[in-house]
Formats: structure tokens, sequence, C-alpha cells
């Protein structure tokens, strides 16, 4: 009786424990994550202040707590969506994986908003969001990784694709600018030699693909784009020869 007891209390606490988080998700879409009170989600969830503290002891708490929700959501997503691709097809590994955060993003934006929008005033988020933030990230970076696979670093020359044009005056140059993440790429053992100038259009790739998303959600794109999903996925497809995805070298 006592196991029983002490499982329908465990299944009810995390039945609150979701109710709440629930409540402020729709509050950041409602309001958006700087606004997150956490005496409004006890109100919206039919609670007492006192009782949502024993939950969450902050409102940083809970934001730390949907930051791991929403990322973990959003990866799995993505990872999903990017598995059954045909490992060889690394042009439809990216589009699709791409597609699939433009789903959860338009599914969920107040969600997107706490994830890729303006920082929450007075919150830094914990070591613990470091590893689902990573998961989204990993699979774009696996794809461009899996189609370089052959190709050392070291063997591919600088501005690859870029030809000799007019220089813009002194530069450091993709070694130079992209060193953390070339010694990231390497350390996760995405590559073993990864070349700088694959991760610096990769690192541009991955940012692109957000500000265009991050243009849709909030209102920037009015009046220029008239089918954001067509727009999208062109420059989506348009990221991924630029990565030489097609046709690496």
């Amino acid at each position: 009786m006592a196991e029983q007891a002490r499982t329908a209390r465990s299944l009810a606490r995390e039945a609150v424990y979701a109710s709440i988080l629930t409540a402020a998700r729709a509050r950041l879409t409602e309001e958006g994550p700087a606004q997150l009170s956490l005496r409004a989600v006890a109100r919206d969830v039919g609670l007492v202040s006192s009782a949502v503290y024993r939950y969450f002891p902050s409102r940083d708490d809970l934001l730390t707590a949907l930051l791991v929700l929403d990322y973990d959501e959003l990866g799995a997503a993505v990872e999903a969506a990017e598995a059954p691709v045909d490992r060889a097809d690394h042009v439809g590994r990216w589009v699709a994986a791409c597609r699939a955060v433009r789903q959860w993003a338009i599914g969920h934006p107040g969600d997107f908003a706490l994830l890729y929008g303006s920082p929450v005033p007075g919150y830094v988020a914990p070591q613990d969001t470091i590893a689902p933030a990573s998961r989204t990230t990993h699979v774009l970076v696996r794809v461009v990784t899996d189609a370089w696979a052959d190709v050392a670093g070291s063997e591919l020359p600088p501005d690859w694709r870029l030809g000799a044009g007019p220089s813009i005056g002194a530069r450091p140059g993709a070694p130079g600018s992209v060193a953390d993440a070339v010694a990231y790429t390497r350390a996760r053992g995405f590559h073993d030699d990864p070349s700088p100038e694959v991760v610096l259009r990769t690192l541009m790739a991955w940012t692109t693909v957000f500000g265009v998303l991050s243009f849709e959600l909030f209102g920037h794109a009015v009046g220029s784009v008239t089918d954001p999903e067509a727009y999208f996925d062109e420059v989506v497809v348009r990221l991924a020869h630029d990565l030489g995805l097609a046709n690496p070298r």
C-alpha cells in the first residue's frame, strides 16, 4: 500500500509539473519569454503561488526547465526527420532537418522566441541546457561532415569556390575567424581534419536558417516574402549547394 501511495503521489506530482510547463509555454506565445511570471502561471493552473514554488523555486528554474524541454523536443523532431533519409543523400538530409526546424518553430513560436529570440533580462542559462541545445546543431553539422568525410581539410584551399575576386582588405580569413568551431568539430569527433572553409560555411548556413525563421516568426519578412515556406525551402537548398553537399569539391 505504501508503494502504491508513493506511486500515486509521484504520478500526481508529474501531472502538476507537466501542467505548469504547459501553462508556461502558452504564456510564452501570448506574452513572450521576458514577461513570464510564476504567479501568472500559478493562476493558469489553479494553484497558489506557494504551490508552484515547490516545483520551481524561481522564475529562472522554470525558464531552465522550459529551455531543456524545448531544445530536446526540437532536437528529437529534427533527428526523427533526418534519420530515415538515405545516408548518401546529403542534400536530402540537410533539407529534411531544416524543414523539421521550421515546422517545429511554426508550431511553437513562443518557444522558438525563448530559444533564439532576445535574451531574457537577468537570466543566464546554466550548463544543463548545453547538451539539449546541441542536438539540432549536431544533426546539421553531421550532415556536412559526412559529405566531406573523405576530404582532409588541409587539402582544401582557402576560400574554396570563391575564386580570385577583389580583396576587401585585411581580414583573418576562415582559419582565424572560426578557430573555436574548427576545434569543436574535431574534439566532438565530427571530422579528424575539418576544413576551416567548410566550418565557416556551415556556421554561415546555420545562422542563416535560424535568421530566416526569426524574420518570418517575428514579422520582419512581411512585405518582402510572399510565400514563407517556399522561400525557406529555396534558401536551405541553396545553402546545401553552397556547402558542397551535392558534390564536395
